[in-house]
Protein backbone atom coordinates (compact mmCIF):
# COMPACT_ATOMS: atom_id res chain seq x y z
CA UNK A 1 0.00 0.00 0.00
CA UNK A 2 1.27 3.48 -0.89
CA UNK A 3 1.94 5.86 1.98
CA UNK A 4 1.59 9.65 2.21
CA UNK A 5 2.95 12.09 4.76
CA UNK A 6 0.82 15.06 5.78
CA UNK A 7 2.96 17.83 7.25
CA UNK A 8 0.85 19.90 9.62
CA UNK A 9 2.03 23.47 10.21
CA UNK A 10 -0.53 26.19 10.95
CA UNK A 11 -3.45 23.93 10.02
CA UNK A 12 -3.91 21.84 13.16
CA UNK A 13 -7.33 20.35 12.48
CA UNK A 14 -9.10 17.40 10.91
CA UNK A 15 -12.19 19.15 9.53
CA UNK A 16 -11.93 20.79 6.09
CA UNK A 17 -8.28 19.90 5.63
CA UNK A 18 -7.36 19.65 1.90
CA UNK A 19 -3.86 18.13 2.40
CA UNK A 20 -5.21 15.34 4.61
CA UNK A 21 -8.14 14.70 2.28
CA UNK A 22 -5.82 14.41 -0.71
CA UNK A 23 -3.37 12.21 1.18
CA UNK A 24 -6.13 9.77 2.13
CA UNK A 25 -7.38 9.49 -1.45
CA UNK A 26 -7.36 5.89 -2.63
CA UNK A 27 -7.37 4.47 0.94
CA UNK A 28 -3.72 5.26 1.45
CA UNK A 29 -1.94 4.98 4.76
CA UNK A 30 -0.95 8.38 6.10
CA UNK A 31 1.67 9.69 8.51
CA UNK A 32 0.25 12.82 10.18
CA UNK A 33 3.44 14.73 11.06
CA UNK A 34 4.25 17.86 13.00
CA UNK A 35 7.85 19.09 13.17
CA UNK A 36 8.95 21.53 15.84
CA UNK A 37 11.13 23.57 13.48
CA UNK A 38 14.25 24.77 15.28
CA UNK A 39 14.76 27.46 12.63
CA UNK A 40 11.58 29.13 13.90
CA UNK A 41 12.98 29.05 17.43
CA UNK A 42 16.27 30.61 16.31
CA UNK A 43 14.42 33.34 14.42
CA UNK A 44 12.69 34.39 17.64
CA UNK A 45 9.13 33.70 16.51
CA UNK A 46 8.27 31.38 19.38
CA UNK A 47 6.66 32.77 22.50
CA UNK A 48 5.40 31.06 25.67
CA UNK A 49 1.75 31.84 24.98
CA UNK A 50 1.86 30.45 21.46
CA UNK A 51 3.86 27.41 22.57
CA UNK A 52 1.24 26.69 25.24
CA UNK A 53 -1.63 27.04 22.80
CA UNK A 54 0.29 24.90 20.30
CA UNK A 55 0.75 22.16 22.91
CA UNK A 56 -3.02 22.09 23.46
CA UNK A 57 -3.61 21.96 19.70
CA UNK A 58 -1.23 19.05 19.16
CA UNK A 59 -2.73 17.05 22.00
CA UNK A 60 -6.22 17.66 20.66
CA UNK A 61 -5.14 16.75 17.12
CA UNK A 62 -3.56 13.53 18.37
CA UNK A 63 -6.74 12.67 20.29
CA UNK A 64 -8.86 13.25 17.19
CA UNK A 65 -6.58 11.06 15.10
CA UNK A 66 -6.66 8.28 17.71
CA UNK A 67 -10.45 8.33 17.65
CA UNK A 68 -10.10 7.52 13.94
CA UNK A 69 -7.50 4.79 14.38
CA UNK A 70 -4.46 6.97 13.82
CA UNK A 71 -1.98 9.05 15.79
CA UNK A 72 0.16 12.16 15.44
CA UNK A 73 3.89 11.84 14.85
CA UNK A 74 5.90 14.65 16.43
CA UNK A 75 9.54 15.40 15.67
CA UNK A 76 11.94 18.24 16.49
CA UNK A 77 14.87 19.61 14.52
CA UNK A 78 15.53 20.79 11.00
CA UNK A 79 12.15 20.57 9.29
CA UNK A 80 13.44 19.49 5.88
CA UNK A 81 15.66 16.79 7.36
CA UNK A 82 12.91 15.47 9.63
CA UNK A 83 10.30 15.30 6.87
CA UNK A 84 12.72 13.43 4.63
CA UNK A 85 13.61 11.10 7.48
CA UNK A 86 9.96 10.28 8.23
CA UNK A 87 9.19 9.78 4.53
CA UNK A 88 12.04 7.28 4.38
CA UNK A 89 10.95 5.44 7.52
CA UNK A 90 7.40 5.13 6.19
CA UNK A 91 8.48 4.39 2.60
CA UNK A 92 6.22 7.27 1.55
CA UNK A 93 6.06 8.44 -2.04
CA UNK A 94 4.41 11.82 -1.45
CA UNK A 95 4.18 14.63 1.10
CA UNK A 96 1.24 17.01 1.42
CA UNK A 97 1.56 20.53 2.87
CA UNK A 98 -0.56 23.68 3.21
CA UNK A 99 0.70 26.76 1.39
CA UNK A 100 1.97 29.65 3.51
CA UNK A 101 2.93 33.24 2.78
CA UNK A 102 5.92 34.34 4.85
CA UNK A 103 9.37 34.56 3.31
CA UNK A 104 10.58 31.88 5.74
CA UNK A 105 7.75 29.53 4.72
CA UNK A 106 8.35 30.06 1.02
CA UNK A 107 12.09 29.38 1.34
CA UNK A 108 11.37 26.32 3.49
CA UNK A 109 8.92 24.96 0.91
CA UNK A 110 11.49 25.26 -1.88
CA UNK A 111 14.20 23.53 0.19
CA UNK A 112 11.77 20.76 1.08
CA UNK A 113 10.75 20.25 -2.54
CA UNK A 114 14.36 19.89 -3.69
CA UNK A 115 15.25 17.50 -0.88
CA UNK A 116 12.20 15.29 -1.43
CA UNK A 117 12.66 15.18 -5.19
CA UNK A 118 16.21 13.98 -4.64
CA UNK A 119 14.69 11.03 -2.74
CA UNK A 120 12.02 10.39 -5.38
CA UNK A 121 9.19 11.81 -3.23
CA UNK A 122 6.63 14.27 -4.60
CA UNK A 123 5.62 17.39 -2.67
CA UNK A 124 2.01 18.59 -3.05
CA UNK A 125 1.27 22.10 -1.76
CA UNK A 126 -2.40 22.91 -1.17
CA UNK A 127 -4.12 26.27 -1.20
CA UNK A 128 -7.18 27.55 0.68
CA UNK A 129 -6.11 25.81 3.88
CA UNK A 130 -5.05 28.81 5.95
CA UNK A 131 -6.93 31.38 3.84
CA UNK A 132 -10.38 31.57 2.32
CA UNK A 133 -8.93 33.00 -0.91
CA UNK A 134 -5.32 32.31 -1.75
CA UNK A 135 -2.78 35.11 -2.24
CA UNK A 136 -2.30 35.94 -5.89
CA UNK A 137 -5.71 34.71 -6.98
CA UNK A 138 -7.10 38.25 -6.88
CA UNK A 139 -5.03 41.11 -8.29
CA UNK A 140 -5.65 44.37 -10.14
CA UNK A 141 -4.48 44.62 -13.72
CA UNK A 142 -1.59 46.93 -12.84
CA UNK A 143 -0.06 45.02 -9.92
CA UNK A 144 0.57 41.60 -8.44
CA UNK A 145 -1.54 42.37 -5.36
CA UNK A 146 -4.13 44.74 -3.99
CA UNK A 147 -2.67 47.58 -1.92
CA UNK A 148 -6.07 48.94 -0.80
CA UNK A 149 -8.61 46.86 1.09
CA UNK A 150 -11.89 48.19 -0.33
CA UNK A 151 -11.35 47.07 -3.95
CA UNK A 152 -9.79 43.84 -2.69
CA UNK A 153 -12.87 43.11 -0.59
CA UNK A 154 -15.14 43.83 -3.54
CA UNK A 155 -13.35 41.16 -5.60
CA UNK A 156 -12.96 38.84 -2.61
CA UNK A 157 -16.73 38.93 -1.94
CA UNK A 158 -17.51 37.91 -5.52
CA UNK A 159 -14.96 35.08 -5.56
CA UNK A 160 -16.51 31.62 -5.38
CA UNK A 161 -15.13 29.70 -2.40
CA UNK A 162 -14.57 25.98 -2.56
CA UNK A 163 -16.94 23.85 -0.52
CA UNK A 164 -15.96 22.87 3.01
CA UNK A 165 -15.87 19.19 3.93
CA UNK A 166 -15.91 17.15 7.11
CA UNK A 167 -13.24 15.26 8.98
CA UNK A 168 -12.16 11.80 7.80
CA UNK A 169 -13.76 8.82 9.48
CA UNK A 170 -10.65 6.63 9.45
CA UNK A 171 -6.94 7.45 9.38
CA UNK A 172 -4.56 4.50 9.08
CA UNK A 173 -0.96 5.16 10.11
CA UNK A 174 1.81 2.71 9.16
CA UNK A 175 3.73 0.95 11.89
CA UNK A 176 7.33 1.69 12.64
CA UNK A 177 7.36 5.49 12.54
CA UNK A 178 8.58 6.78 15.87
CA UNK A 179 7.40 9.91 17.64
CA UNK A 180 8.46 12.19 20.45
CA UNK A 181 6.23 12.87 23.42
CA UNK A 182 3.55 15.46 22.91
CA UNK A 183 4.38 18.84 24.45
CA UNK A 184 2.49 19.95 27.55
CA UNK A 185 1.73 23.56 28.45
CA UNK A 186 2.34 22.72 32.12
CA UNK A 187 6.05 22.43 31.35
CA UNK A 188 6.24 26.01 30.09
CA UNK A 189 7.01 29.15 32.03
CA UNK A 190 6.07 32.73 31.21
CA UNK A 191 2.56 31.83 30.01
CA UNK A 192 -0.15 34.44 30.56
CA UNK A 193 -2.26 33.40 33.53
CA UNK A 194 -5.59 33.65 31.68
CA UNK A 195 -4.47 32.24 28.34
CA UNK A 196 -7.35 30.44 26.63
CA UNK A 197 -7.00 26.71 25.85
CA UNK A 198 -6.18 25.61 22.32
CA UNK A 199 -7.33 22.80 20.08
CA UNK A 200 -9.82 22.07 17.31
CA UNK A 201 -12.43 20.69 19.71
CA UNK A 202 -12.55 23.90 21.70
CA UNK A 203 -12.37 26.02 18.56
CA UNK A 204 -15.39 24.32 17.02
CA UNK A 205 -17.32 24.67 20.26
CA UNK A 206 -16.53 28.37 20.41
CA UNK A 207 -17.47 28.85 16.76
CA UNK A 208 -20.83 27.15 17.26
CA UNK A 209 -21.57 29.28 20.31
CA UNK A 210 -20.52 32.43 18.47
CA UNK A 211 -22.77 31.73 15.51
CA UNK A 212 -25.63 30.85 17.84
CA UNK A 213 -25.53 33.82 20.18
CA UNK A 214 -22.80 36.33 19.25
CA UNK A 215 -22.53 37.05 15.55
CA UNK A 216 -25.97 38.68 15.17
CA UNK A 217 -24.88 41.64 17.32
CA UNK A 218 -21.34 41.83 15.97
CA UNK A 219 -21.84 44.82 13.66
CA UNK A 220 -23.19 46.94 16.52
CA UNK A 221 -20.96 45.69 19.33
CA UNK A 222 -17.58 44.73 17.88
CA UNK A 223 -15.94 47.94 19.15
CA UNK A 224 -17.48 47.71 22.64
CA UNK A 225 -14.40 47.27 24.79
CA UNK A 226 -16.18 46.24 27.98
CA UNK A 227 -18.78 44.14 26.17
CA UNK A 228 -16.14 41.70 24.91
CA UNK A 229 -18.45 40.99 21.97
CA UNK A 230 -15.89 39.80 19.42
CA UNK A 231 -15.55 36.14 18.45
CA UNK A 232 -12.10 35.52 20.00
CA UNK A 233 -11.51 33.07 17.17
CA UNK A 234 -8.26 34.67 16.00
CA UNK A 235 -6.00 32.19 17.86
CA UNK A 236 -7.86 29.31 16.21
CA UNK A 237 -7.42 30.89 12.79
CA UNK A 238 -3.74 31.48 13.49
CA UNK A 239 -3.11 27.85 14.43
CA UNK A 240 -5.56 26.55 11.84
CA UNK A 241 -7.80 24.69 14.26
CA UNK A 242 -10.62 26.33 12.32
CA UNK A 243 -10.85 26.57 8.54
CA UNK A 244 -11.33 30.08 7.12
CA UNK A 245 -13.37 28.58 4.27
CA UNK A 246 -15.73 26.77 6.61
CA UNK A 247 -15.95 29.82 8.86
CA UNK A 248 -17.06 32.08 5.99
CA UNK A 249 -19.59 29.55 4.73
CA UNK A 250 -21.13 29.12 8.17
CA UNK A 251 -21.22 32.84 8.88
CA UNK A 252 -22.88 33.52 5.55
CA UNK A 253 -25.42 30.80 6.32
CA UNK A 254 -26.21 32.55 9.60
CA UNK A 255 -26.77 35.74 7.60
CA UNK A 256 -27.47 39.29 8.70
CA UNK A 257 -25.40 42.45 9.14
CA UNK A 258 -23.40 40.95 12.00
CA UNK A 259 -22.32 37.97 9.93
CA UNK A 260 -21.43 40.24 7.01
CA UNK A 261 -19.27 42.41 9.27
CA UNK A 262 -17.58 39.31 10.66
CA UNK A 263 -16.85 37.91 7.18
CA UNK A 264 -15.28 41.26 6.35
CA UNK A 265 -12.76 40.68 9.14
CA UNK A 266 -11.84 37.30 7.64
CA UNK A 267 -11.28 39.13 4.35
CA UNK A 268 -8.96 41.60 6.12
CA UNK A 269 -6.89 38.61 7.23
CA UNK A 270 -6.67 37.33 3.65
CA UNK A 271 -5.86 40.85 2.45
CA UNK A 272 -2.83 41.12 4.72
CA UNK A 273 -1.62 37.69 3.68
CA UNK A 274 -1.75 38.57 -0.02
CA UNK A 275 0.20 41.78 0.70
CA UNK A 276 2.89 39.88 2.61
CA UNK A 277 3.08 37.14 -0.04
CA UNK A 278 3.82 39.80 -2.66
CA UNK A 279 6.03 41.97 -0.43
CA UNK A 280 7.69 39.66 2.14
CA UNK A 281 10.05 42.43 3.28
CA UNK A 282 7.02 44.27 4.72
CA UNK A 283 7.46 42.09 7.79
CA UNK A 284 10.39 44.31 8.78
CA UNK A 285 10.49 47.30 6.40
CA UNK A 286 8.03 50.10 5.67
CA UNK A 287 5.55 49.09 3.00
CA UNK A 288 5.21 52.77 2.07
CA UNK A 289 7.89 54.82 3.71
CA UNK A 290 7.14 58.25 5.16
CA UNK A 291 10.85 58.75 5.88
CA UNK A 292 10.12 58.81 9.59
CA UNK A 293 12.94 59.34 12.02
CA UNK A 294 11.29 57.21 14.68
CA UNK A 295 12.40 57.27 18.28
CA UNK A 296 14.08 53.93 18.96
CA UNK A 297 13.64 51.71 21.99
CA UNK A 298 16.99 53.02 23.23
CA UNK A 299 16.16 56.71 22.90
CA UNK A 300 12.56 56.34 24.15
CA UNK A 301 13.28 53.70 26.77
CA UNK A 302 11.19 55.14 29.61
CA UNK A 303 8.17 55.78 27.39
CA UNK A 304 8.37 52.31 25.87
CA UNK A 305 8.62 50.72 29.32
CA UNK A 306 5.57 52.66 30.53
CA UNK A 307 3.64 51.55 27.44
CA UNK A 308 4.58 47.92 27.87
CA UNK A 309 3.74 47.90 31.57
CA UNK A 310 0.42 49.70 31.21
CA UNK A 311 1.62 52.77 33.14
CA UNK A 312 1.30 55.54 30.52
CA UNK A 313 -1.23 57.54 32.54
CA UNK A 314 -3.88 57.06 29.85
CA UNK A 315 -6.25 54.51 31.37
CA UNK A 316 -7.68 52.96 28.21
CA UNK A 317 -4.19 52.41 26.78
CA UNK A 318 -3.01 50.90 30.05
CA UNK A 319 -6.08 48.69 30.32
CA UNK A 320 -5.46 47.21 26.89
CA UNK A 321 -1.78 46.59 27.56
CA UNK A 322 -2.61 44.85 30.84
CA UNK A 323 -5.22 42.69 29.13
CA UNK A 324 -2.53 41.65 26.66
CA UNK A 325 -0.16 40.56 29.41
CA UNK A 326 -2.88 38.76 31.40
CA UNK A 327 -4.64 36.95 28.56
CA UNK A 328 -2.14 36.85 25.70
CA UNK A 329 -4.88 38.50 23.68
CA UNK A 330 -6.23 42.02 23.23
CA UNK A 331 -9.50 43.46 21.98
CA UNK A 332 -9.08 44.73 18.42
CA UNK A 333 -10.09 48.29 19.32
CA UNK A 334 -7.43 48.14 22.03
CA UNK A 335 -4.85 47.06 19.47
CA UNK A 336 -5.61 50.09 17.34
CA UNK A 337 -5.47 52.46 20.31
CA UNK A 338 -2.22 51.14 21.76
CA UNK A 339 -0.54 51.08 18.35
CA UNK A 340 -1.60 54.63 17.56
CA UNK A 341 -0.41 55.81 20.96
CA UNK A 342 3.04 54.23 20.60
CA UNK A 343 3.71 55.23 16.99
CA UNK A 344 2.00 58.58 16.69
CA UNK A 345 1.65 60.03 20.18
CA UNK A 346 5.00 58.75 21.46
CA UNK A 347 6.51 58.61 17.94
CA UNK A 348 8.24 55.28 18.56
CA UNK A 349 9.21 52.92 15.73
CA UNK A 350 6.33 50.57 14.87
CA UNK A 351 8.72 47.61 14.92
CA UNK A 352 9.16 48.07 18.68
CA UNK A 353 5.45 47.62 19.22
CA UNK A 354 5.09 44.82 16.70
CA UNK A 355 7.88 42.88 18.40
CA UNK A 356 6.28 43.27 21.83
CA UNK A 357 2.93 42.08 20.51
CA UNK A 358 4.57 39.02 18.96
CA UNK A 359 6.15 38.22 22.30
CA UNK A 360 2.73 37.98 23.96
CA UNK A 361 -0.09 37.51 21.46
CA UNK A 362 -1.37 33.95 21.18
CA UNK A 363 -2.65 34.92 17.71
CA UNK A 364 0.66 36.60 16.84
CA UNK A 365 0.63 36.18 13.08
CA UNK A 366 3.40 37.84 11.07
CA UNK A 367 1.10 39.03 8.27
CA UNK A 368 -1.72 40.40 10.41
CA UNK A 369 0.47 41.71 13.22
CA UNK A 370 3.13 43.47 11.17
CA UNK A 371 0.78 44.90 8.56
CA UNK A 372 -1.76 46.09 11.11
CA UNK A 373 1.06 47.85 12.94
CA UNK A 374 2.14 49.42 9.67
CA UNK A 375 -1.47 50.42 8.93
CA UNK A 376 -1.66 52.23 12.26
CA UNK A 377 1.81 53.75 11.92
CA UNK A 378 0.86 55.17 8.53
CA UNK A 379 3.56 53.23 6.68
CA UNK A 380 1.25 50.51 5.40
CA UNK A 381 -1.95 50.32 3.37
CA UNK A 382 -4.03 52.92 5.24
CA UNK A 383 -5.39 55.56 2.86
CA UNK A 384 -5.19 58.08 5.74
CA UNK A 385 -1.63 57.51 6.95
CA UNK A 386 -1.57 60.54 9.26
CA UNK A 387 -4.65 59.69 11.31
CA UNK A 388 -4.09 59.79 15.06
CA UNK A 389 -6.46 58.12 17.52
CA UNK A 390 -7.04 60.27 20.60
CA UNK A 391 -7.14 57.80 23.52
CA UNK A 392 -9.50 59.94 25.61
CA UNK A 393 -11.97 60.50 22.80
CA UNK A 394 -11.80 56.83 21.84
CA UNK A 395 -12.25 55.71 25.45
CA UNK A 396 -15.36 57.82 25.89
CA UNK A 397 -16.80 56.43 22.66
CA UNK A 398 -15.99 52.73 23.11
CA UNK A 399 -15.91 52.45 26.91
CA UNK A 400 -18.43 55.18 27.82
CA UNK A 401 -19.00 54.22 31.46
CA UNK A 402 -15.40 53.10 32.05
CA UNK A 403 -16.16 49.43 32.76
CA UNK A 404 -13.26 48.17 30.63
CA UNK A 405 -10.79 50.49 32.33
CA UNK A 406 -11.98 49.59 35.81
CA UNK A 407 -11.65 45.88 34.97
CA UNK A 408 -7.98 46.15 34.00
CA UNK A 409 -6.79 49.18 35.97
CA UNK A 410 -7.99 48.39 39.51
CA UNK A 411 -6.19 51.43 40.92
CA UNK A 412 -9.00 53.49 39.39
CA UNK A 413 -11.87 51.14 40.24
CA UNK A 414 -13.45 53.61 42.64
CA UNK A 415 -13.76 56.31 40.01
CA UNK A 416 -17.27 56.23 38.58
CA UNK A 417 -18.41 56.89 35.03
CA UNK A 418 -16.34 58.55 32.30
CA UNK A 419 -14.20 60.42 34.85
CA UNK A 420 -12.07 57.28 35.00
CA UNK A 421 -10.66 58.16 31.57
CA UNK A 422 -9.10 61.46 32.74
CA UNK A 423 -7.88 60.98 36.33
CA UNK A 424 -5.35 63.82 35.96
CA UNK A 425 -8.26 66.28 35.99
CA UNK A 426 -9.29 65.36 39.54
CA UNK A 427 -8.79 68.00 42.27
CA UNK A 428 -5.44 67.79 44.06
CA UNK A 429 -6.27 65.79 47.18
CA UNK A 430 -8.68 63.53 45.32
CA UNK A 431 -6.08 62.90 42.60
CA UNK A 432 -3.42 62.09 45.20
CA UNK A 433 -5.59 59.29 46.59
CA UNK A 434 -5.05 57.19 43.47
CA UNK A 435 -1.79 55.30 42.96
CA UNK A 436 -1.76 55.88 39.25
CA UNK A 437 0.82 57.79 37.16
CA UNK A 438 0.34 61.12 35.43
CA UNK A 439 0.35 61.00 31.61
CA UNK A 440 3.78 60.37 30.11
CA UNK A 441 3.05 63.07 27.53
CA UNK A 442 0.44 65.70 26.86
CA UNK A 443 -1.65 64.63 23.87
CA UNK A 444 -1.31 68.04 22.22
CA UNK A 445 2.48 67.85 22.51
CA UNK A 446 2.54 64.37 21.03
CA UNK A 447 0.33 65.43 18.13
CA UNK A 448 2.48 68.49 17.42
CA UNK A 449 5.65 66.38 17.36
CA UNK A 450 4.06 63.88 14.98
CA UNK A 451 2.86 66.63 12.63
CA UNK A 452 6.32 68.14 12.58
CA UNK A 453 7.86 64.76 11.80
CA UNK A 454 5.47 64.23 8.91
CA UNK A 455 5.86 67.79 7.66
CA UNK A 456 2.25 68.69 8.40
CA UNK A 457 2.69 71.43 10.99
Amino acid sequence: MNVSVVLFTSDLRLHDHPPLRAALDGSREVVPLFVRDRAVDRAGFTAPNRLAFLADCLRDLDAGLRQRGGRLVVRSGNLVEEVCRVAGEADADEVHLAADVSAHAQRREERLRRALEAEGVRLHVHGTVTTAVDPGVLAPGSSDHFAVFTPYFRHWSRHRLREAFGAPRVVRVPEGVGTEELPDRKALSGVSSALAPGGETGGRTRLAAWLRSGVAAYEDRHDDLAGDATSRLSPHLHFGTLSPVELVHRARSAGGPGAEAFVRQVAWRDFHRQVLAARPDAATADYRTKHDRWRSERTAGEDVAAWREGRTGYPVVDAAMRQLRHEGWMHNRGRLLTASFLTKTLYVDWRVGARHFLELLVDGDVASNQLNWQWMAGTGTDSRPNRVLNPVTQAKRYDPDGAYVRRWVPELAELEGPAVHEPWKLPGLERAAFDYPDPVIDLADGLARFKRARGRD
